[in-house]
C-alpha cells in the first residue's frame, strides 16, 4: 500500500516523533519516477568517493604535499578554511590515525526537484529524520517499505566492528541542542532492541568517563552514536574525553568528530577552479558528471583583500567578475538568484537558519545579510551558492479536518544512505512538501512530510 488513511494519519499525528513539532499530512507516498530513483541510487557511491576525496584533500593540504599524482600543486589555504574557528583538540583529533578514512554512518543529502534538473544543495552527516522516515514508509508501504531501521542498525555494527560489531553495548547520545528529536531516537533505539541490539539513549552528561573507557548505568558503552553538532562542543564538555578515548581505541563514535565532513564550504572546492583536476583524479567520470550535474555553483565569502588586478572567485555582477565580494552588494534582482548560508560549525548552520536567497529579498536585506556574513567571516564561514528554482508541483494533503485536498508546493527530497566501509545502501526517501510561496523548503507547519516510494517507468 502507498496511502495513509485519515484515521491512520490521526494516529501518527497524536504520537509524533519529533517533539513540538507538527506539520501537515498526505495521504498518498510521493512518488520518484525513474530517472529521479535512478539519479538518487548513483549518489551513493558518488558520496562515498566525494566524502573519501574531501578527506584526502584536507590531509595532503594540511601537510602541504601536492594533491596531484604528476604535478606539483600545493593548496596549504584548504585546510585554513577547514580549520578556521575550530579549536585545538578537535584539529588535533580529526587529523589522528584513529578516526583515518572513517566515514559517517549515516549520509543525507538535500535535494530539490528543479525547473532545470535536480539541485543538491548540502550533504548531512548527523542528519534526523531516520526514525520518522522508517515509521511513515512503514505506515504508507507496508511490507514494500525500505527496511531502514535494519541499513541503520547494519551501519552501526559495521562502524563497531573493531570493539564488538552487533554485540557491542551502544548508546545514542541526544544533546539539549538536539532535544527534539529525542523521542525520534528513543523509537529507533526501540526497534534496534526489537532485533537484538544493546542500545540505549542518553544526554551526553549521562555518559560516566573512565580511563578505560565510558559508561551508563554501569554498564561499558563501546560505540556513541554522535547525534549533536560539534559546533556545540562547550556545551558537551563530554566531546574532549570521548576524543581522548577514540585515540586510544577504547570507544567508538559515530559520525566520527572529524570537522571537515561538516562543512558546506566542501560544495564551493568542489566548484573551485584551482581544483578541478584534483576532482577529475579522484572521482571517475559517471561520479564527476552527476555531481557536477546536481551541485549548484557554490563559492567561499572570503573577504580576504584581492591583489590589484585579481578576480574574486565568484558570481559576477553586470557581467563583469567581482573585484571584491563587497561588490556582489550591487547585484540586481536578477543576478541575486544566490543562496548565502553558513557553511557549519555555528549554531545557524543548521534548520535553514542562516538561509538568505537573494532574489526573494529586498536589495537593502541583500546588502545587509551579505555584509554580515562577510563581517562574521571566520565564525561562520559562509558560502554563495546559485538558487536553482524549485519546480511547482501538486500533491494531496489531508485539510485539518481530515478532508483530501491539492496543494500546490514545492519539494526536498532527503534520501538516507547508511554506509559500511565503502558501501552506501540507499534505504529510505523522506519527502519534505511546503507551500508554493516558500522558497526556503524545509521543515515547517505549513509543510507536509511523507515517504517515497520508488515507482518505474514501466509501472
Amino acid at each position: 500500500m502507498v496511502s495513509l488513511s485519515a484515521q491512520e494519519w490521526t494516529g501518527l499525528r497524536d504520537n509524533p516523533l519529533f517533539a513540538g513539532k507538527t506539520w501537515r499530512w498526505s495521504p498518498e507516498a510521493w512518488s520518484l519516477l525513474g530517472e529521479n530513483g535512478q539519479l538518487i541510487e548513483s549518489l551513493g557511491t558518488a558520496a562515498v568517493s566525494f566524502y573519501r576525496a574531501i578527506e584526502r584533500l584536507y590531509l595532503k593540504s594540511k601537510a602541504n604535499q601536492r594533491i596531484l599524482r604528476n604535478e606539483e600543486l600545493l593548496v596549504p589555504w584548504v585546510c585554513h578554511y577547514y580549520d578556521a574557528g575550530k579549536p585545538d583538540w578537535l584539529v588535533e583529533h580529526a587529523n589522528g590515525m584513529a578516526v583515518r578514512d572513517l566515514l559517517p554512518s549515516v549520509l543525507r543529502p538535500d535535494l530539490l526537484p528543479g525547473t532545470t534538473g535536480m539541485a543538491l544543495t548540502e550533504w548531512d552527516a548527523v542528519p534526523g529524520g531516520i526514525g520518522l522516515t522508517a515509521q511513515l514508509g512503514s505506515a504508507y508501504l507496508g511490507e514494500e517499505s525500505p527496511a531502514m531501521v535494519e541499513s541503520f542498525g547494519e551501519a552501526l555494527t559495521c562502524a563497531a566492528e573493531p570493539l564488538g560489531g552487533k554485540e557491542a553495548n551502544m548508546v545514542i547520545a541526544v544533546s539539549e541542542e538536539s532535544g527534539t528529536y529525542r523521542p525520534e531516537m528513543e523509537w529507533l533505539a526501540s526497534e534496534l532492541g526489537k532485533r537484538g541490539f544493546s542500545i540505549g539513549v542518553a544526554e551526553p552528561g549521562e555518559l560516566e568517563v573512565r580511563e578505560d573507557g565510558v559508561y551508563r548505568e554501569g554498564l561499558k558503552v563501546s560505540l556513541v552514536y554522535r547525534f549533536w553538532e560539534l559546533f556545540d562542543w562547550e556545551n558537551v564538555p563530554v566531546m574532549k574525553d570521548l576524543a581522548r578515548l577514540v585515540d586510544e581505541e577504547k570507544l567508538v563514535v559515530t559520525p566520527p568528530m572529524k570537522h571537515f565532513q561538516e562543512e558546506k564550504l566542501s560544495l564551493a572546492l568542489f566548484w573551485h577552479h584551482r581544483l578541478q583536476a584534483f576532482w577529475e583524479e579522484n572521482l571517475n567520470r559517471d561520479e564527476l558528471k552527476l555531481l557536477r550535474s546536481v551541485i549548484p555553483k557554490t563559492w567561499i565569502l572570503d573577504p580576504a583583500p584581492v591583489p590589484p588586478g585579481s578576480t574574486v572567485d565568484g558570481p559576477s555582477v553586470q557581467d563583469k567578475p567581482l573585484g571584491e565580494w563587497v561588490e556582489l552588494c550591487k547585484a540586481s534582482r536578477k543576478e541575486r538568484a544566490l543562496v548565502i548560508k553558513a557553511s557549519g560549525f555555528h549554531e545557524t548552520a543548521w534548520g535553514a537558519r542562516s538561509v538568505v536567497v537573494g532574489d526573494d529579498v529586498s536589495a537593502e536585506e541583500w546588502k545587509e545579510s551579505l555584509i554580515r556574513a562577510l563581517g562574521s567571516f571566520p565564525q561562520p564561514i559562509s558560502i554563495v551558492q546559485e538558487f536553482r528554482k524549485p519546480a511547482r508541483l501538486e500533491h494531496p494533503v489531508y485539510s485539518d479536518h481530515g478532508e483530501i485536498e491539492e496543494m500546490s508546493g514545492r519539494l526536498r527530497l532527503s534520501p538516507y544512505f547508511f554506509v559500511c566501509g565503502v558501501q552506501a545502501n540507499w534505504s529510505g526517501t523522506l519527502a519534505t512538501f511546503c507551500p508554493a510561496d516558500k522558497k526556503i523548503i524545509h521543515g515547517m507547519k505549513d509543510g507536509a512530510l511523507m515517504p517515497c516510494v520508488r515507482v518505474s517507468l514501466r509501472d
